[in-house]
């Protein structure tokens, strides 16, 4: 078998607030993204971060329909240390993001927190706490 992990892909409902959001958090969408159907960010390593609206994905699956209730997926961004957990969750918030947990030293050694992306999607934000 040759098959190989090559993008996420996440389906949403604003592409302009979803590309704002993920260029907060260091997503690099080309200038333009936010005006179209299907939007990719390359990521270190070559995996890529592919936005495709609710429109777009109706035009090749007609059935298809948001999930309700809570989602079953989340984006974990690693920060480079516990201080940047904090700020950029503050900063989310204050651009109007939707804390889904603030910031606490995790039992398992990390800093975490969550924030939701525009079409309710978990972003994790951690960092790894110093060792004691």
């Amino acid at each position: 078998m040759s098959t190989r992990f090559d993008a996420i892909g996440v389906i949403v409902s604003d592409m302009t607030a979803s590309v704002s959001f993920y260029r907060r958090l260091g997503f690099a969408f080309p200038e333009g993204s936010e005006r179209q159907p299907h939007a990719e960010a390359e990521l270190p390593g070559g995996l890529r971060l592919m936005l495709d609206t609710e429109e777009t994905v109706r035009s090749f699956n007609p059935d298809w329909r948001p999930p309700t209730g809570s989602g079953r997926t989340s984006l974990a961004l690693r920060c480079d240390g516990p201080g940047e957990v904090d700020a950029v969750y503050r900063e989310l918030v204050a651009a109007g993001c939707r804390g889904e947990s603030e910031p606490w030293d995790a039992f398992w050694g990390q800093r975490y927190a969550i924030v939701a992306d525009p079409d309710g999607n978990a972003v994790d934000l951690f960092a790894p706490l110093p060792a004691s």
